[in-house]
């Protein structure tokens, strides 16, 4: 039994560790080090969201899971968030080290929130991510005390503004949010009256009317708040 970062405790994960990574040379290398420590490490190379959880379902016992919250997309195109297999992994017996190569504390806190025992950057020097894991293994973390928590927080934080901004957005109308749509996309006024076919004093109408129910003073505050909800920056 080993005592976790939360202060519950937990047993040590008896199966092998897993390798969840989209960049061969990275997993492959992890796996191979830890292997050479007696570890019975595997990397699965990833293609698609199920064909992670389905490999991770044919391992028994379900042990450590090393995995990369940016995978890449899939055959379709459609990017494979590591953030959303977090829970799933866990649910089926595996204990979650989230490596990240991004900065956004943001997903970083969804991922911990969501189960994940520990984060790594993944840019970290390769032995730090090799004794990680290894800690990771004798149920101890390598995060400084408070850390798991502050990003948890931020996450929650910023999952709360998303549910006001989504709340105000939701007040527009189909037209208003198809104007506010146009305007994040960087067209001008008259540009959206011609797009429409109206008139650009109605077009001001309706971006007057916009700017009252997000309770924004101009149009940029406006796009920033369309671009928080729609994945824009």
């Amino acid at each position: 039994m080993a005592r976790t970062a939360g202060g519950d405790r937990t047993m040590t994960p008896s199966g092998p560790v897993l390798i969840v990574d989209d960049h061969e040379l990275v997993g492959s290398s992890l796996a191979l080090s830890l292997k050479a420590e007696g570890e019975d490490a595997r990397f699965f190379p990833v293609r698609s969201a199920r064909g992670v959880l389905d490999a991770a379902e044919r391992i028994s016992p379900p042990g450590l899971a090393v995995l990369d919250l940016d995978l890449g997309r899939d055959a379709d195109g459609n990017r494979i968030d590591g953030v959303r297999l977090v829970a799933p992994l866990i649910g089926i017996g595996w204990k979650v080290v989230v490596l990240s190569g991004s900065s956004d504390a943001g997903r970083i806190g969804a991922a911990l929130a969501a189960g994940g025992f520990v984060w790594v950057p993944k840019n970290a020097p390769f032995p730090t991510l090799i004794g990680a894991i290894r800690e990771a293994r004798a149920g101890r973390s390598v995060m400084p005390p408070g850390r798991r928590e502050q990003l948890i927080e931020m996450h929650l934080a910023r999952e709360n503004e998303r549910r006001d901004v989504t709340t105000k957005l939701d007040k527009l109308t189909q037209r208003e949010r198809e104007v506010l749509a146009l305007l994040a996309a960087g067209k001008r006024a008259q540009s959206v009256a011609e797009h429409f076919v109206v008139s650009l004093a109605t077009v001001r109408t309706q971006i007057r009317a916009v700017l009252t129910k997000l309770e924004v003073g101009s149009q940029l505050e406006a796009v920033a708040l369309f671009r928080r909800t729609h994945g824009g920056s």
